[in-house]
């Protein structure tokens, strides 16, 4: 979800990714050296969006989770906050806050971070719009100087446990002799509190009345005076939160008697800052924030067509998507954004053959055959990432969780068995993972997408093509891909693929990494004739092979390998199971039940599979209701006066309407996402939908009275070309200008070799250039300065829209407020 500049119609999409590493010396309880229970959580602001699983007794604790997620949203500051699990409450040990504008200083960099005190008095965020004014009132008595404060609006206050507050204001008028205080009404249930509350302060009294022309106030009075607004969260029974506060100096009225403006909500000032902080341990981060200004789709569409006529470009290394991948070798991600665009425009397998191609042209040795990280591997790398995440979940998730939640001991080093252990037993254990994984993977031919059955397909052709001596040859250039690249790799790293919710421990990761590298070898052995025994350092895996009958595994191998490789045409596999596509806790608002007369919500385990999508009392419960995918019409966000509840999405089914209420911003992102995305080819869907609810006979979005009156508002998901690839091209086209103008002097440096190449007509021997690919100098040249004129262009509009923006800007306005922003 993106946020938009209204007059622009620019798009803000941020993304964050990255992995919480490891925490060493974290404090230990006063006067002990008891270790810890921790587990460290991601918060944007103060909204927890990602936690990790807690690490038990240490006190250097290991996380290794990785995390990404979209930012729907604005925010000031990313934390990392590190727990303590109790009992009944976790308490936090330190955190790391990084302002926004800071996080580029990070930016896919592993960074070891102090740890700083957590305090309730400087947790806060959010802003506060104010307006003052100061006249002059005459009474019987004389003439009266007052100050009148009007809160006007909160936005951004912080989600306490989860959920909305219920904030006031106290407004206060502070001086050396005086602190006069008045509060505003509680607002329930809301982090953007509306206030319109005007409070009146005597600033100043004559002593007799005396008609002046101009009001004018005293110099020594204005000065010793400032108003003081305090946010607090009302809690009954129990002292309130404090959750910001601001300070005005009424002096800001002396050359104008009126003034409004936005603040950021501050800490206290009063709040203990130790001259020597206490040493709270220390956390190992990588962090990659990004951000993308994505323009009206017209800017885009020069380079977006220079990109998608590179797979009928000849040669192909004169083509814009292989200069790409040639300027930004060692950008790991660059691919992929060029990846995702081709398959979008369903593109991708010319392209993926004809740089396949030109490697094998330089591969002498078929042993080698796509071993290397080249543009070739990168590419189906990605691909296999993005559209082989279903077949991953079919074929290996139900085998990984079991791994998982059993925790077997498959430990079969005699060095590193512990005391207890029987090393036949644990070998047994391995043998059956092995060996269920194995068969699942051998048998799942008819789930492998259409998509990789064609790349692999075109790998064979061509390998075979390439060495015509060689028989296995036609194997290994599948094989190298779909079990070293893809199966492997995804057990040794279920979090990775999204097949296991976190990192595993110890034990369950050493146990993935014996089978991981088993499969591997297993999925070789039908690719190459050499004993594969002679491969193994380890002794140990040696005996373990001789569990295994080698034939007979062969025979599946080149089985399997032969079918997803075949020239027969594919449909799209339909998959009879019922697959978990995304759970997890929610609240729920009860349907049509009453409870002491007012609808409620209750804590529900919420499950989307390819089916249906379930609700549970609990997880692991009989489901309470289930609304079959075919039956969903739409699913939309639900603006937070509704039900004053943050995070609320609506799920149509039928004439009904399913509320609900996700844990944060990120997790209602990615259900409405998901939804969205296994129903939008059902039919009946919605063109229009309400945003708010239906209560006490009205639509509060636009005041309609019958409840079953059309919906306000087009609905935002529409039909893609590509139902199972939810690809925004826009911003693909986006990310691939600034990979280019951030590589733009390699642009530079690719043009003069081109032109020297013409000169001379020979290869640049100069080491800056010669590891290049120009095959055709004077097109490859040309093809250049096409791609320099269009990324120009776009920097052009960039700037034009951050100038725009800074001048706009204005101080004191709800997009630039009075005050220093808060880590």
């Amino acid at each position: 979800m993106a946020e938009e500049d209204d007059k622009t119609g620019i798009r803000l999409l941020q993304s964050l990714k990255g992995k919480i590493c490891e925490a060493k010396h974290l404090l230990a309880y006063t006067g002990t050296t008891r270790t810890r229970d921790s587990f460290c959580t991601v918060n944007l602001d103060q909204e927890e969006v990602y936690r990790t699983k807690v690490v038990e007794k240490s006190l250097s604790p290991f996380y290794g989770e990785d995390y990404y997620f979209e930012i729907p949203r604005h925010f000031q500051c990313l934390a990392f906050y590190i727990y303590d699990k109790g009992v009944f409450q976790s308490i936090p040990i330190g955190k790391v806050a990084i302002m926004k504008e800071d996080l580029y200083k990070y930016n896919g960099k592993e960074t070891w971070f102090s740890l700083q005190p957590v305090d309730s008095n400087s947790e806060v965020q959010g802003k506060v719009h104010l307006d003052l004014k100061l006249h002059e009132v005459i009474t019987d008595n004389g003439s009266v100087q007052q100050l009148v404060v009007r809160i006007i609006e909160c936005q951004g206050l912080p989600l306490i446990n989860g959920q909305s507050c219920d904030p006031y204001a106290t407004v206060s008028l502070v001086g050396p002799s005086r602190s006069d205080q008045k509060k505003t009404k509680v607002k329930k249930k809301t982090s953007n509190p509306h206030f319109d509350e005007t409070f009146y302060f005597e600033v100043t009294r004559s002593s007799s009345y005396t008609r002046k022309s101009q009001f004018q106030v005293e110099e020594e009075d204005i000065e010793k005076l400032e108003i003081r607004v305090d946010l607090w969260n009302n809690i009954n029974l129990v002292q309130d939160n404090f959750l910001g506060e601001i300070k005005v100096p009424v002096k800001i009225l002396k050359n104008d008697s009126a003034f409004q403006a936005w603040y950021y909500l501050q800490p206290k000032d009063n709040v203990h800052k130790s001259s020597r902080p206490e040493d709270l341990g220390s956390l190992r981060l990588n962090i990659c924030y990004s951000e993308d200004y994505v323009l009206s789709s017209q800017h885009y569409t020069p380079l977006r067509d220079l990109l998608l006529k590179s797979p009928e470009v000849k040669p192909i290394s004169a083509s814009a998507g292989h200069i790409l991948g040639e300027a930004c070798r060692e950008n790991n991600d660059a691919m992929l954004p060029f990846v995702r665009l081709l398959l979008h425009h369903n593109k991708l397998v010319p392209f993926v053959t004809a740089v396949a191609e030109l490697e094998l042209r330089d591969t002498q040795e078929a042993n080698t055959i796509f071993r290397g990280n080249s543009m070739a591997t990168r590419c189906i790398d990605e691909m296999m990432k993005i559209v082989g995440k279903h077949y991953l979940k079919v074929t290996l998730k139900s085998i990984i969780d079991e791994i998982c939640e059993n925790s077997k001991p498959c430990e079969i080093d005699p060095i590193r068995l512990k005391e207890g252990d029987n090393l036949e037993t644990n070998k047994e254990n391995l043998r059956q993972y092995v060996d269920k994984i194995f068969h699942t993977i051998v048998d799942s031919s008819m789930s492998c997408p259409t998509l990789m059955c064609d790349v692999f397909y075109s790998l064979r052709q061509m390998s075979s093509k390439r060495f015509p001596n060689d028989l296995h040859v036609q194997y290994s250039a599948v094989s190298s891909f779909v079990f070293l690249r893809f199966f492997a790799v995804a057990v040794v790293s279920p979090h990775s693929f999204h097949l296991r919710p976190h990192h595993p421990d110890a034990q369950t990761s050493r146990t993935l990494t014996l089978i991981s590298k088993t499969i591997q070898t297993l999925g070789s052995w039908g690719s190459l004739s050499k004993n594969k025994l002679s491969s193994f350092k380890e002794s140990f895996m040696c005996d373990f092979f001789k569990l295994f009958q080698e034939d007979q595994c062969t025979e599946l191998v080149k089985k399997f390998l032969d079918e997803i490789s075949s020239a027969e045409s594919r449909a799209p596999s339909c998959v009879e199971e019922s697959l978990i596509l995304k759970e997890g806790e929610v609240f729920k608002r009860a349907q049509g039940r009453k409870r002491i007369g007012k609808k409620n919500f209750k804590k529900r385990w919420l499950r989307l599979t390819n089916k249906e999508l379930t609700y549970h009392r609990q997880q692991g419960k009989e489901a309470l209701f289930s609304v079959p995918i075919r039956s969903i019409r739409g699913v939309e966000r639900l603006s937070e006066d509704a039900f004053n509840r943050k995070n609320m999405y609506q799920v149509f089914y039928g004439e009904k309407i399913l509320y609900i209420q996700a844990n944060n911003c990120v997790e209602a992102n990615e259900w409405v996402e998901i939804i969205s995305r296994v129903s939008r080819c059902n039919q009946h869907r919605l063109n229009f939908y309400h945003p708010s609810a239906y209560n006490t006979n009205i639509w509060s979005c636009c005041s309609a009275t019958a409840e079953n009156a059309q919906g306000c508002t087009s609905c935002t998901a529409h039909a893609p070309a590509d139902v199972q690839l939810d690809i925004d091209g826009d911003r693909e086209v986006e990310r691939i200008y600034s990979l280019f103008d951030t590589y733009f002097f390699r642009l530079n440096k690719m043009e003069e070799a081109c032109g020297r190449i013409a000169i001379y007509q020979g290869p640049d021997e100069q080491e800056d250039v010669s590891h290049f690919t120009i095959e055709e100098s004077m097109q490859t040249f040309m093809t250049l300065k096409k791609i320099k004129e269009l990324v120009e262009k776009l920097r052009d509009l960039h700037e034009t829209y951050s100038r725009k923006s800074l001048s706009s800007a204005k101080i004191g306005s709800e997009e630039n407020p009075f005050g220093k922003k808060v880590s």
